[in-house]
């Protein structure tokens, strides 16, 4: 039996790679391979951006400059995460249907349905879409920058929530509910101690990459190193470019190194 089940699991994956593999093939013919496809100046924009790498503007305006902007990026990634966290928060408990009275009732089947379809939504479009549609609606504001990014991560993170909660043991939740703990107890004392970890891990993966996502809201306009990058590569100042690239890099694996810090503190 479990010969059989081996053998037709390796077909699946000989057949999955082989039509992946034509995919592929097909893929690349479907290109119109032409001497249009590159740009005829092409070749020597791509050695002044590399060669730009290697001496970056490090210009007193320039520097200044990029501080501003890093710490504008960094504003609206904390800000969005944060009604993000909240937003997720509360339907990601509902999506889950921990507070159902029971398992298989109507209201929870409905919660889930309601509160995943709602969630599907926010994460479905994507936050540069958001960004567009909230400058057409309320202009250049910060808001527009802080709303794009808080309804998809919301989505995302909401959708993450759910799942953790429902990955919980069930042993320890029928513990409580044999000693006649109700929803809300099972949920504080059960359901959000256990996966406090899970959650607070994954959220602090999103707001990595939460700051390059703000970091594309700034490409719209709102400011940042986005837009900085935008003028700049306008310009043709490479130089400054590969500055505000940095200050990126730089702020992204602070953040890195902060919740590598934070997850091993909580695995100990």
């Amino acid at each position: 039996m479990n010969l059989t089940r081996k053998s037709v699991d390796m077909h699946k994956k000989h057949f999955l790679t082989l039509f992946f593999i034509i995919l592929f093939i097909w893929s690349l013919f479907s290109v119109r391979w032409s001497s249009e496809l590159l740009h005829s100046g092409g070749k020597d924009i791509i050695l002044d951006v590399l060669s730009s790498l290697f001496r970056p503007d490090m210009s007193f305006e320039t520097m200044s400059l990029a501080l501003f902007s890093s710490w504008i990026t960094i504003s609206y990634a904390f800000a969005g995460m944060s009604i993000a966290i909240a937003i997720a928060f509360f339907t990601g408990i509902l999506a889950s249907g921990v507070l159902a009275s029971k398992d298989s009732s109507l209201a929870k089947i409905l919660s889930m349905s309601f509160f995943r379809g709602l969630l599907g939504f926010m994460r479905a479009v994507h936050e540069l879409v958001w960004a567009w549609l909230f400058v057409a609606a309320i202009g250049l504001s910060p808001y527009a920058a802080i709303f794009a990014l808080a309804i998809p991560y919301g989505g995302t993170l909401g959708r993450i929530f759910a799942d953790i909660l429902n990955d919980v043991p069930k042993e320890p939740i029928y513990a409580l509910k044999s000693s006649g703990a109700s929803n809300i107890q099972l949920l504080m004392y059960g359901y959000l101690p256990i996966s406090a970890a899970d959650m607070l891990s994954y959220t602090i993966y999103r707001l990595e990459c939460s700051v390059r996502s703000s970091t594309i809201m700034s490409f719209v306009g709102l400011g940042g190193l986005g837009y900085q990058i935008q003028l700049a590569l306008a310009d043709l100042r490479f130089e400054r470019v590969w500055t505000f690239m940095f200050f990126l890099i730089i702020i992204v694996t602070l953040i890195d190194f902060w919740s590598n810090a934070i997850r091993e503190r909580l695995s100990v």
